[in-house]
């Protein structure tokens, strides 16, 4: 992480400010044995279009709501309202619910390292309420790829936009071929574009 920083601040000064004040990324470096694939897609659909802390609270909830056990067989078998009373969306309980159906029905097994980006993104992307989003997240956090540049994040986007002063809002489709600079360490810099805007948080 120390190498992937001093490339990212090598190739765009601005970085160094929020990374001097940072800890170093911890993708990859931060323990997730007790986070199974199914949970961390359960995760990140929960935190889809919300704040890192509203995010937080509701996965909490969530977790408690399933004794601590989130896996396929208890998402599968919990009322679809006690869902809803955690604070899940109707849509967000539909995916939840039917990635539960679809891990009793299919064998996913993410962890080889020979599947590429773009085979793991089309094969989650399958799955109704899973977009492109959720699979880099999955992809990020999960299973700690560090070239991913979640240009349709929000957050990530204000972030940029605070690292280079600007004072209007960028366009994801420019923010695509911007990143190619930070290649082979897109996510580290996707990774700080965040921190500088939320900060510390259990997501993390």
């Amino acid at each position: 992480m120390r190498k992937a920083a001093r490339h990212i601040v090598a190739v765009d000064a601005p970085f160094s400010s929020i990374i001097d004040s940072s800890p170093l990324c911890n993708i990859g470096r931060k323990t997730n044995q007790d986070v199974n694939h199914f949970q961390a897609l359960v995760n990140s659909v929960i935190a889809q279009q919300l704040s890192v802390k509203a995010a937080d609270t509701i996965t909490a909830r969530v977790t408690l709501a399933l004794n601590d056990d989130v896996n396929p067989t208890s998402m599968r078998d919990i009322a679809e309202s006690d869902l809803r009373s955690a604070g899940l969306s109707g849509a967000k309980t539909r995916t939840i619910k039917e990635m539960a159906e679809a891990w009793h029905t299919n064998e996913y097994d993410f962890s080889d390292p020979k599947l590429s980006d773009h085979e793991i993104v089309t094969e989650l992307t399958k799955l109704w309420g899973i977009g492109r989003w959720t699979a880099e997240m999955f992809l990020m956090f999960t299973l700690h790829r560090l070239d991913i540049w979640p240009t349709g994040d929000l957050a990530m986007r204000r972030g940029w936009e605070q690292i280079h002063g600007l004072t209007e809002y960028v366009d994801p489709k420019l923010l695509d071929g911007q990143g190619e600079i930070f290649r082979p360490y897109r996510s580290v810099a996707a990774w700080y574009c965040w921190r500088i805007i939320d900060g510390d948080s259990a997501t993390w």
